[in-house]
């Protein structure tokens, strides 16, 4: 046996689920279904029960303890009454579960030790006909279960753990990863989970798969698997170039060297303060980190908002001379956007090229604009009238304590809690975020594919 195959075989006992696992988890469904099934027995109209996800499939892991239940009502049911029946049934069947919200609401809770999702549906005849983003799951499970055999679930399994070992497991708007979908499909694409690794290793984006042949729609993203049962959806849509291009980073360094390290998720030890201050030291930077209330969102409606904010607030310190040189947020009850600097500080004055002098109209404008203004010049730079002028900002702290903050594109939610207070850490006080932030900031000091 090769090491690559010892490997996964080893791996591959941990993460499967053994028989008492299977027997609770059986058992948790049918006391479950049996209550949803009680619950519609009392509504005006009918609905079909579908358990769906990893654990209907057979390629869970061992411990990952989620059951997915849908309750699949008629398509000509008004999306009103499908949100009331639907929370009527999950609240029946889940007495002390909570309301969630994705498209629709929906009750998530617990049973005999598992998690529980009880979502409505549309119980539309083909996936294109879709009423709601979830209509489509019903149909994805149908089809992996007709293809997926003992063998093929033990490789989606060793997948998945890969996928959370090297960090790039889940479709959660934070992560951008792989799907639990997606990862099924792929194993099914490549016939398993050496040869799916052999070829990860080896793409080349962008990556094109369309397991049944629809052959329609294009997309731009670097890895595009067409839906097998909806071919206008990209099934990678979500997957960030950078969880791309960790998997096939990863795939090489398991083939070269097989190891279950890879296979395990873990964080690095947290940073101190004065460990911050000793990178800070060495790299000669200026950071600076606005931190603030962490709004009241889900992590799918948070994350998305701090990037772009993030992204906004990087490209004026760009625009302004400060050089970003790197980015990263992160959030608890407080929210951090933190941009490290190559420039801490910019000349009082900046110089502003105008248009060659022999193109007459432009350049008499420029040289008019600045003849009476406080500036040096105008004056000639070779063939171009040039002045030196008064810098708005020169320092990043004074562009991001003045309105100049809100000028910038930031999420809705973002912008509202900078409005009502924020703190502004700038250069060795930004050391003060490890007592929170010990573990990101490690992997911030300490980066790696």
């Amino acid at each position: 046996m090769s090491d690559f195959e010892s490997v996964v075989s080893r791996v591959a006992r941990r993460v499967t689920p053994d028989a008492t696992e299977r027997e609770r988890l059986q058992a948790a469904v049918e006391t479950l279904t049996d209550r949803v099934r009680d619950a519609v027995d009392d509504l005006p109209v009918d609905a079909r029960i579908v358990q769906v996800g990893s654990t209907a499939r057979g390629t869970w892991l061992a411990d990952d303890r989620d059951i997915d239940l849908f309750v699949c009502f008629p398509p000509d049911l008004d999306r009103d009454e499908l949100e009331r029946y639907g929370l009527a049934v999950g609240r029946a069947a889940l007495p002390d579960g909570r309301e969630e919200y994705a498209e629709h609401p929906y009750v998530t809770g617990d049973i005999q030790g598992f998690d529980v999702d009880l979502v409505p549906c549309f119980d539309v005849a083909d996936a294109t006909e879709i009423q709601s983003a979830v209509d489509r799951t019903p149909f994805h499970d149908a089809y992996l279960q007709e293809r997926l055999d003992p063998n093929l679930a033990r490789d989606v399994r060793l997948f998945k753990a890969f996928l959370t070992g090297i960090g790039a497991y889940g479709s959660d708007l934070r992560t951008r990863g792989f799907s639990g979908y997606l990862s099924e499909l792929l194993v099914l694409e490549y016939g398993g989970f050496k040869p799916l690794i052999e070829a990860a290793a080896d793409w080349t984006p962008p990556i094109r798969l369309d397991p049944e042949g629809h052959g329609t729609a294009t997309f731009a993203d670097p890895l595009v698997v067409i839906d097998p049962t909806d071919p206008e959806r990209n099934v990678a849509a979500v997957c960030a170039p950078e969880n791309v291009a960790r998997l096939q980073h990863f795939a090489r360094d398991l083939l070269a060297d097989p190891r279950e390290s890879l296979f395990v998720a873990t964080d690095p030890d947290p940073i101190d303060a004065d460990a911050v201050c000793d990178h800070l030291d060495r790299r000669g930077t200026t950071p600076v980190a606005v931190v603030f209330e962490t709004p009241d969102l889900v992590a799918d409606q948070l994350y998305p908002q701090l990037r772009k904010s993030l992204d906004g607030i990087a490209s004026e310190l760009d625009r302004r001379g400060f050089d970003p040189l790197r980015t990263a947020t992160f959030a608890d009850d407080e929210a951090v956007l933190l941009v490290e600097l190559a420039v801490g500080e910019l000349s009082a004055i900046r110089r502003h090229r105008g248009p060659p002098v022999h193109v007459s109209e432009h350049a008499t404008g420029f040289y008019d604009a600045y003849a009476d203004a406080d500036v040096y010049g105008p004056f000639l730079d070779g063939d171009r009238y040039v002045v030196e002028r008064e810098r708005e900002f020169t320092t990043p702290d004074a562009l991001l304590e003045s309105d100049a903050i809100f000028e910038v594109a930031l999420g809705t939610h973002i912008e509202r809690a900078l409005r009502d207070e924020y703190d502004l850490l700038v250069g060795n006080e930004v050391t003060s975020l490890a007592e929170t932030f010990g573990v990101a900031l490690a992997r911030y000091f300490d980066p790696s594919p």
